[in-house]
């Protein structure tokens, strides 16, 4: 049996699509990614995020915001980043980059009329990034030699 992948999931704020990430693979794919998660800057984990996900049966209430300097000591196999804006500032760490583009639900619905509106910019965010975490096996293969 070959040992877990350890994937680091970054974005912005480390509050809302990096922490989604991080709670699906570790849900979803626990037999072979360890997970982490990680933000350019740190931000409280989104309260709606957490809402969302518990829709799903994941709870990420517990999950804490963390910068990237704080994992600059763990060594990974990927890190996958989950916005333009982690990628263009993500500093060098040994391991492969993927790179996949989320919206950020926090600015999605800051226009929005009423919670049920943010929700919904949420739930789909959070649709997409499960469909993406339950594709990484696949894709982590491929990148293996």
């Amino acid at each position: 049996m070959r040992p877990k992948l350890k994937v680091l999931f970054l974005c912005t704020g480390n509050s809302c699509r990096s922490q989604m990430a991080e709670g699906f693979a570790r849900h979803l794919l626990n037999k072979c990614i360890e997970p982490y998660s990680a933000g350019v800057l740190k931000h409280v984990v989104d309260p709606f995020a957490i809402k969302v996900m518990q829709e799903e049966g994941i709870d990420i209430s517990n999950h804490f915001s963390k910068t990237i300097d704080e994992l600059k000591n763990k060594k990974f196999d990927y890190i996958i980043t989950l916005c333009d804006h982690a990628k263009e500032t993500c500093p060098y760490f040994p391991g492969k980059t993927i790179h996949y583009s989320f919206p950020d639900p926090p600015s999605l619905s800051a226009q929005t009329q009423n919670i049920e509106e943010s929700l919904t910019i949420y739930r789909d965010v959070r649709d997409r990034i499960k469909l993406f975490v339950l594709s990484l096996p696949n894709i982590l293969l491929k990148e293996e030699p």
